[in-house]
């Protein structure tokens, strides 16, 4: 082990406050600097990022994804309104889709424990040792789910079956958005991490998610805290039914987005 892992996670809490208008509990903060170390043991074999400075950590890996779903973090009781629609006495449900490492999933499972949150993944080996990180952080609501989108979203169990669906750095926001909606609950919510975005982009994007039952409700630019990049996150919320022939099959949402 290097001696990374004797570095500590920076806490923040000015930004986060300002930033969020959130904190983590004290208990959240270690649950933080664990998954950092577990990252870091994680990578000797799996490569699982190439973001181990713990400021950088903080910054690209728990701010980003937090920044995300600040909206959720606003009402961290589970009553963001309005949400997917569902029985008050379940806790609302989150999908995170090419977990990869397990962001933003796992720091959202972390900041929201009310919340069930599901890890998707192709990979069966990044999978594995999420399962033995998510015991290690005893996250007790979240489990992984390996497979396919395209392939999840058409089986009954997943398909409109989720309150908000997360996707981060997987591929254009039209086919993230042909991902996302399938899954959603009537009224449910996408959110979309992106980097740069531009206005052609968001007359493509509007054309896709009006093919998908959704609309854009908002997109959101931000300044990181830290290294002053610019971030946008995508909010996209489903006011129809999905069509049955969408999410098509595995590659082809990649190769033919729509438009």
């Amino acid at each position: 082990m290097t001696n990374d892992k004797l570095h500590l996670v920076p806490e923040m809490s000015e930004i986060w406050q300002q930033t969020l208008n959130w904190q983590p509990t004290a208990q959240q903060q270690v649950q933080f600097q664990q998954l950092y170390e577990l990252i870091l043991e994680g990578n000797r074999q799996l490569n699982l990022t190439r973001i181990t400075d713990p400021q950088e950590f903080w910054e690209k890996h728990l701010w980003d994804s937090l920044r995300g779903i600040a909206p959720l973090l606003s009402s961290p009781s589970s009553t963001y309104p309005p949400v997917g629609e569902r029985s008050r006495t379940t806790s609302p449900s989150l999908i995170d889709i090419g977990t990869g490492a397990g962001f933003p999933g796992i720091p959202t499972a972390i900041a929201l424990p009310h919340w069930t949150v599901s890890l998707l993944d192709s990979t069966r080996k990044k999978m594995t040792f999420l399962e033995k990180m998510l015991s290690a952080l005893a996250l007790t609501n979240t489990k992984t789910l390996t497979g396919r989108v395209e392939e999840i979203g058409q089986q009954n169990q997943h398909r409109q079956n989720y309150d908000v669906a997360l996707v981060r750095a997987v591929a254009t926001a039209s086919v993230c958005a042909e991902y996302t909606l399938p899954l959603l609950k009537p009224n449910g919510l996408a959110i979309i991490y992106r980097g740069n975005w531009t206005e052609e982009e968001t007359t493509t994007l509007q054309n896709a998610v009006k093919q998908l039952g959704g609309v854009i409700e908002a997109i959101a630019q931000f300044t990181t805290p830290v290294s002053t990049s610019i971030r946008h996150y995508l909010y996209l919320r489903k006011v129809a039914t999905t069509p049955v022939k969408f999410p098509r099959a595995t590659g082809v949402p990649v190769q033919k987005p729509l438009s």
